[in-house]
Parts: C-alpha cells; structure tokens; sequence
C-alpha cells in the first residue's frame, strides 16, 4: 500500500467518526444552545415526589402473637417458638404444630412476639425435661405424663393449677430466676436476629395478662428500644409479689422502665368485650375512683387499641348502636374470657371502642382529659406461632383449632356451670394492624403507633387514608396523589381539629384501594360520635362514598351491595363493589361548639368466611347457626374535634 493511499484511510475514517457523532447522540434528540443553556439551569422541581416527608404507604404486622413460650399455648400444643413466628411472618414456608405445610400469601413487614410475661418459657422447658422441673415431683409427674402419651391430661391439669392459684411455687418462672432470665433473654435475642431495618421489623414485646375472675385486662407492651435497653428489666407480671392484676401498677412499671433505660414503651389493651364491663371505666377501677391522674396517665400510655382479633371484634355492638346495620360483626358476647360470668346488656357500654370513644369525651369534660383517646389496630391473638389470619389460610387461635375436618364443630369455651358455650366456628379469622410509616423500623413503625396514625384491618390488606381539616374540596379527591393534599391541608387519622374557623365545619379527605388480591370495596363510612350541651351522647353513622350507582332509600339507608358468594365451593366474583372509592365529605350537622371524634369505616363485598373453606376442603356440613360469609372491613384510628375554650 502507498503513502498516498494509507493516508486517504485514514482521513477516512476521522471523518467518519466525525460525522458520527450526530448519529450517535440521535436517541437524545437534537442539542442548539438554548437547550443547552436551559438544561444547565436549575428550574422547580417537576418531579411530585421530590422533597416528600411524609409516610407514603401502610406496613401491615401483628403485635399480638404468642409461642410455645407461652403458658396457655403450650399447654395447647404450641412447640413452635419465637424464631418461628419470626421467619413464618417474613414469608417463609414453616411446619405447624400439627405438622402441615404453611405459608403466608404474602410476607408481613413487622411482628410482634408478645408471649405470656406469667411463666414465661415454662412448657418449652417442661418439654426438654429441664432437671429444675424434673427435681419437683408435681413437675416429674406432668412431665411423664407427657411422655407417657397423656399430654392433654397434663395440660388441663397445668392449666387448672395456673388458673386456681395452685401452681407449684417451686415451679413458677418467676421474673427474677434464672429460667424466666433465660426465656425473656431468648425472646429478645430472637428479636434481635430476625430485625432487619427496611425489610423487616422484628419488635421486642410481652403481654401482661390480667385476669381476675376471668374479666380479661389483658394488655400488650411494645418496646421501641433494641435489646442493650429492653435486656436491662424483665417483664412485668401478674402473680405476687412481682407483679399486679391492677393496669395502673403496669403503668408504674412503664414509666421506671423509661427513666431507668432512657427508653420507650407503649401499651395496648385488647378483648373488651371479655372484660364484663372493666375494660373502659367512668366511674372507678380496682376500687378507686376515677380521677385527672388517671386519665391523663392512662391517656399518656395506652395509645392504642386492638379492636379486631380471634376472639371477636370490638368496634361496636348492635344494642348500643341499634342504627348501625353493620355493628353486628363477629360479635362474642356470652360472657367473660372462661365463660365463668354470663355477660349482662349493662356491661356492654364499658367493653366496645365506639361507646369508650363517647364517654372520654364526657370524662374530658370533666376532668381536662380523654383518657380514651386511643388509635385502632388489629392483630391475632394466635396461639399457633402463626399469624395466618386469612381466610383461606387460617390456622385457628390455638393448636386444636389449626386445619382438620373437625374444627367447625368443637367448642372454645364451654363452662357448664353457667351454661356459657362458644363454638370453634366462632373464632375469627381476624386480624392485622395497618401502620403509616416512612419506613419500616422500628422507630418509624413505633412512632407512628405512639401518634396513632394506624388501622385495623380483619385480614385483607386494602390501603386506607382519611385526612381531616377545614379547606378541603371536591376537586382534591381528583387528585392521584391525595396524601399529598391530605397533609398539607388537613391532619392524618389519630389526629386533632381544634376551635373551627368561624362558618367552616370540618371536612374529610377519605381514600380506599381494595387488597390487590382481595375483595372489591362495598362502601367507606364515617362513623362520627359527640357530646352536646346537656352533657348526652349522640352518634351516627354516614356513607361517605360507595360503589356503583346505588341511592339511599327514604330512610337514608344505602341498599346493599349484593353478594357473588358460593358458598358450596368457596368462591366469589369482583363483579360487584369498587377497586377503589375517593372522595370529600363535609359534616352536614356540624356543631363547632361540641365535642366530636370521627373515624373511617370500609366494608368490602361479602366473601367465603374460613367455614367455607373448611366446609368444601374437608367436605364437611357446618353446623347450623354457622357462619359461612364475611364482610371484611377496616377501622382508622380517629380525628378529635376539640371546641375552643
């Protein structure tokens, strides 16, 4: 090749690069100086999502499950521990008590193992045949009886001893001895390895069980704090003389938890409706009267309250709210939690959500505070160390009422001396709690517990918001991005209104999205309850916005959704219902010189309940009487109105 040549090759192939690089650049358009110019700027964010802080989407979790480190559970046939319940709630495939297969559909993004804190960690230990059990005789008896094959005599009598106050001093797990160190040890370390901040949020919790003649004022206690804090107390319990049947002396124990560690704790009570009437007081408890101490330091640490789970739903009750075609739901009011005291009609104003909500406005009135001003969750109560609470995957409360063609048909309580029955069909398959976070930790999640901007759902995962405030309007339910508008103009549920501008009433911002694989929506309700003038309790509830082109009716009824359920085959439709209900509703009866409080209601379209699915699985009849389809719902935690002084 000559010089010549190699040369025009060159020159070649530098203009063909040359003259690619508009070819090269052509997936960017065309680049002239006043774009250049204009990209080099810095103009106002476009982008929506910039600069957002505030919490964008639910993370659902249980704070109520228990393990084999129960008493009860144990007694019952849990051998699954807390790091079970840790990896079955993350979403991993684990074998039940019973030995079958089960998964959750989807994985939960927080748990709380909230065991027993009396005896806590005695039956794993009884099981392993721990020589501190097997060197008491009562404790080598009910251990060869286990062996021997005769475990459920063993536990009714465990149980029976537990229950009666005769259980063996010397077997006790008392706080303070080296097996109830070891047990509350193992809980927090399980805590400890299954927390993994943004993924998942393992809390470190207990249950403080009072029971005092079978009235349940149970409570469960969440921690904020990692291990280094919790590991420096041990739970407190009911039993003398290192604890109290009495929730004031819990509170005590919070409190010397917090100054002694620089901690945080909170506390949420649960089964009202098992309570006969001791769960919300106006009058007195444990004998004293109610006063402005006890308000205001029941209102600083029960933040919340569980009112769905398996024993039942506490929200409202069709005698106290004859008006509400929807407070007949999964309702359990027999009795107390053994069944040993038949339930009176004047009991069931202190036991439910709803009528505790009305008299903390009275009891503010009258003593400056609403110690009743609490937010709401669900979570399950499971005794299984499985939180499978849907309906097509329930594993029961305890291990008697995991999957088996007889479940529908044995009784829960059945106490023959006052003739007070519940029935295994009964139980609910029911629920979780919703919490609006900006992450899943465990500050963000406890801190959004602690200001109450929680729901409770029975079972389904539908997204739910409701923003109260003075200036919202009809256009901002248009909006694709209604949190957005909802914190800017308004407060987010748990929150408060106070003294309404002059001419204004209050206006709700209130937005639901199905489950994705879930039920269609019937409708969303704002349930609103207030204190007038002469010191008397109202309530009503209002169809703020609902599917399909239904009208209410003369008597301001909305007409049902209908229902697609088969029950033979446990199946349904999303042929009726809504994926999704928005809108803006303004109070039509607002009074700005009254208390109120307003909370949101969603209902979806009936489905299978778990009896249908029992029913066609195992090809069993039910019982009559039985349930067999569900409205699933969820319930927001308040917004209270305060008047101006």
């Amino acid at each position: 090749m000559t010089k010549t040549s190699l040369q025009g090759i060159r020159l070649a192939v530098l203009l063909a690069s040359v003259f690619a690089v508009p070819a090269l650049a052509q997936d960017a358009g065309s680049l002239d100086p006043k774009k250049a110019q204009e990209a080099q700027q810095r103009p106002p964010a476009y982008s929506p999502y910039v600069g957002r802080d505030f919490p964008t989407r639910p993370f659902f979790g249980d704070t109520h499950l228990h393990t084999s480190f129960s008493m009860d559970a144990g007694a019952f046939g849990a051998r699954l521990g807390p790091r079970d319940a840790y990896r079955f709630a993350r979403g991993e495939e684990v074998t039940s008590n019973t030995g079958q297969p089960v998964k959750l559909s989807r994985p939960l993004d927080f748990l709380v193992v909230a065991d027993h804190s009396d005896n806590m960690g005695f039956f794993p230990d009884l099981f392993a045949g721990k020589p501190n059990l097997l060197a008491d005789p009562t404790g080598r008896q009910w251990y060869d009886m286990i062996q021997s094959g005769k475990g459920a005599d063993a536990a009714i009598a465990i149980i029976v001893a537990f229950s009666h106050g005769t259980f063996p001093k010397d077997l006790m797990y008392f706080p303070g001895t080296p097996a109830y160190h070891s047990a509350w040890q193992e809980t927090i370390a399980a805590a400890e390895d299954f927390n993994d901040p943004g993924r998942f949020t393992a809390f470190i919790g207990y249950e403080w069980t009072s029971n005092t003649g079978g009235n349940n004022l149970h409570r469960n206690v969440i921690f904020r704090d990692n291990g280094d804090k919790a590991s420096q107390v041990e739970p407190f319990t009911v039993y003398p003389p290192f604890g109290s049947d009495n929730p004031v002396e819990l509170w005590k124990w919070m409190e010397a938890y917090e100054t002694k560690t620089g901690g945080n704790v909170l506390a949420i009570a649960h089964n009202g409706n098992l309570s006969n009437g001791l769960m919300f007081p106006v009058v007195e408890e444990f004998g004293k009267k109610i006063d402005s101490e006890y308000v205001e330091t029941r209102a600083r640490w029960e933040r919340l309250y569980e009112t769905t789970q398996t024993k039942g739903t506490g929200e409202a009750h069709p005698l106290l709210s004859p008006n509400d075609e929807f407070a007949n739901f999964e309702i359990w009011d027999k009795g107390n939690l053994d069944g040993s005291v038949p339930k009176k009609k004047e009991m069931l104003e202190f036991e439910y959500a709803r009528s505790a909500y009305k008299n903390g406005l009275k009891l503010e009135k009258e003593l400056g505070t609403n110690p009743y001003k609490f937010g709401l969750i669900g979570s399950s109560d499971a005794h299984t160390a499985l939180t499978a609470m849907e309906e097509d995957n329930f594993f029961g409360k305890t291990v008697p009422q995991e999957p088996s063609p007889h479940r529908m048909m044995e009784a829960f309580v059945d106490n023959p001396k006052t003739g007070v029955k519940i029935m295994d069909w009964e139980v609910s398959a029911s629920g979780y709690a919703a919490v609006w976070a900006r992450e899943n930790t465990r500050e963000s999640i406890w801190d959004a517990m602690q200001r109450k901007e929680t729901y409770a759902t029975t079972g389904p995962r539908m997204i739910v918001r409701l923003f109260g405030g003075w200036d919202f309007e009809a256009t901002d339910a248009e909006d694709r991005l209604p949190a957005r508008i909802g914190y800017s103009k308004g407060v987010p549920m748990g929150g408060d209104l106070r003294a309404a501008p002059g001419g204004k009433a209050p206006t709700f911002l209130v937005a639901a999205l199905k489950d994705p694989i879930g039920a269609n929506l019937d409708r969303y309700q704002i349930v609103k309850g207030w204190l007038d003038k002469d010191g008397n309790l109202h309530e009503k509830v209002y169809d703020a916005v609902w599917s399909g082109d239904r009208k209410p009716g003369s008597d301001g009824k909305l007409p049902v959704v209908g229902n697609t359920v088969d029950e033979a085959n446990a199946t349904w439709t999303n042929t009726i219902g809504a994926p999704e209900l928005i809108t803006v509703w303004k109070d039509p009866e607002f009074d700005p010189s009254l208390p109120a409080f307003y909370y949101g209601r969603v209902i979806e379209i009936p489905t299978p309940r778990w009896t249908s699915y029992d029913a066609k699985r195992f090809g069993v009849k039910p019982l009559p009487g039985t349930s067999m389809t569900v409205a699933e719902r969820a319930y927001t935690s308040p917004i209270w109105y305060t008047p101006a002084p």
